[in-house]
């Protein structure tokens, strides 16, 4: 599949079933994430593997958007860890979080497993939870799962704005 394919394919899947998922797939997405690059190749960034149930009850305590989902990956940056760009002191570190994140979402969706890049949750209390997570700027949650059957995406998921209105040729 190209990379376009790929990316026109994986949507915010919002119904996950329960079915496991093999430690050879999260081995790779988290392959994928350690391959991403970062400014200066800093990797200024941790990701926690939310496996147990004990652990997904925590994450479902900060947010309702786990999805059934029977484990996630939590990204996290620190920015004192992260290139800083010297002209006017630009922080990297969420940056690099994301693009990290980006690449795991995709790596998801090329192993045919399915999530969404959930960014409401309650990050004081998942800090609270997981004091492991408490020194990182929390960036994403991912729901990791196979698609429930009667998946699909949103309304909104092939609304887009356009490259002309996106791009300016100069």
């Amino acid at each position: 599949m190209s990379f376009l394919d790929l990316a026109k394919k994986r949507y915010s899947c919002r119904k996950i079933s329960s079915r496991a998922v093999e430690d050879e797939k999260l081995q790779k997405i988290l392959e994928a994430a350690n391959l991403a690059p970062t400014a200066v190749n800093k990797q200024p960034l941790h990701i926690w593997l939310l496996e147990s149930s004990e652990a997904m009850a925590k994450v479902a305590q900060t947010t309702p958007y786990i999805f059934g989902a029977p484990v996630a990956f939590v990204v996290g940056s620190k920015a004192e860890a992260a290139w800083v760009r010297p002209s006017d002191k630009k922080n990297f570190a969420d940056i690099d979080a994301s693009i990290v994140a980006t690449h795991m979402m995709l790596a998801i969706e090329d192993l045919g497993l399915a999530t969404t890049w959930v960014g409401h949750f309650d990050a004081p209390k998942l800090k609270e939870l997981f004091p492991e997570m408490a020194d990182y700027e929390l960036v994403a949650i991912f729901p990791v799962g196979y698609a429930a059957e009667d998946a699909a995406p949103s309304a909104r998921h092939s609304e887009r704005k356009g490259i002309e209105a996106l791009t300016d040729r100069l």
